[in-house]
Order: C-alpha cells, then structure tokens, then sequence
C-alpha cells in the first residue's frame, strides 16, 4: 500500500472512558462490558473512504496516571490523536488537559521544523447513557474548539459514530498532507531564480533563453540585476 495511505493514531484519555472499546468497535466489531485497564496495545485495519483504501495503525494507550509517563516516551509521532473523555464522569474532561499539553508541544515542535502538525479530534464516549449525562455536548465542543480540535460524541455500546469519528480524522489527515505538499512545491517555484527579462519564463534565465534560440552563450551573471 502506499506510504501516503498509511496513518498512524493514538486514542488517549482517562482511565475507563472507554478508550479500549471505541477501538475495538473499529477494529472488531466487539463491544465488553468489563474493564481490563490497558497499559498500551496496538492495532491494525484497512478502511476505505472516499474510495480511497487506508491502513490505519491505531495504539491504545494508558489512561491511568502511574502509566502516563511511558505515553508520553512512545506516542507523540502519531499523525493523528483521539482523545476521549466520558459524558458521565466529570473529571474525564479535565484529565485530556495533560495530554493536550504534551500533543500541543509535539505540534510546535513539528511546525518549528517544517513538518505537518498532528490532527487532534476530540470524543465524548457512552452517549447512550443520556440518563447519566453530566457533561454536555455543548461544553465538550466548546472545549475542542478552544484547542483547534474536531468533535464528536460516540457510544462503542451502540456503534454510534465510531466510523464516522475515524473518518473525519483520516480525512483531515490527507487535507493537511495535501496543503504540506501544495507549499512544498510553492516553495521550490519560489525558490528559482526570477528573471528580470519579460521574455523570460519564470525561472528561466537570460543564458537558457538564448541557447534554445540557438545565439551564443553569455555569462549569467552579466545580466543579473536585483529588485
């Protein structure tokens, strides 16, 4: 498959929010009612969307505080983060706070040095608890919002949004590889030589111009000028 296809996400949160079966649900098609706490596991699966087969390569990480350390080591170059809260609890919102801040250092990292910043959706799991409810949808999308990150509100239980939630994240990983690539090669135009000559094509230069007319050389620099 090709390289441009293949995308690589971490899902985050706190402990219980249901991390391990919103990717399950993806990868399985499975839903468990009991809690194994995770410290990491990783996953493969192919999905196509918009026509287009990719490879998604998804790690599910340690929500627990005593492993958030070993988060912090091995997943920060993810092209893509997941970062999952529980509408039922309302510490789980306020704990994303400590690995926004860790994803917000990574992006300025990768923007200091030229490359393309992580795609950070965030996901409010077990919205078939409306009954249980203590954070609304509202105060979860003003809080993506604040932090430039996408929105949803999933339940693995019911398989609402799950694909979609995946989706929208490959989606918006291949719009910003396209606009990285569409600057790179801005860049590389910009970067040639301009010509003071109007007869020239842009980057041509006084010497090419004439060689293709097939009249003698002369020397490029004795026709550079600067403006």
């Amino acid at each position: 498959m090709d390289e441009n296809n293949r995308i690589t996400i971490t899902v985050c949160g706190d402990g219980g929010c249901g991390k391990s079966s919103i990717t399950l649900r993806l990868v399985r098609s499975q839903w468990t009612s009991e809690y194994d706490p995770t410290i990491e596991d990783s996953y493969s699966v192919t999905r196509t969307i918009d026509g287009v087969p990719y490879y998604l390569m998804l790690t599910d990480t340690a929500g627990q505080e005593e492993y958030r350390g070993l988060w912090a080591a091995s997943n920060l170059q993810s092209d893509a983060f997941l970062l999952v809260y529980d509408i039922t609890a309302a510490n789980s919102l306020d704990a994303l706070d400590y690995f926004m801040e860790m994803i917000d250092m990574e992006t300025d990292n990768r923007l200091d040095n030229g490359k393309i910043p992580p795609i950070k959706c965030v996901v409010g799991n077990k919205c078939d608890l409306q009954g249980q409810r203590v954070i609304e949808a509202k105060t979860g999308l003003e809080w993506a919002r604040t932090r430039k990150c996408g929105f949803m509100e999933t339940s693995a239980r019911e398989m609402v949004n799950i694909e979609e939630t995946f989706a929208l994240l490959v989606r918006r990983v291949v719009e910003a590889r396209r606009l990285a690539a569409g600057d790179s090669a801005i860049n590389r135009t910009a970067a040639m030589p301009l010509s003071s000559n109007p007869n020239l094509s842009p980057g041509q230069t006084y010497t090419e111009k004439h060689q293709d007319d097939g009249e003698p050389k002369q020397s490029f620099w004795s026709k550079l000028k600067c403006w």
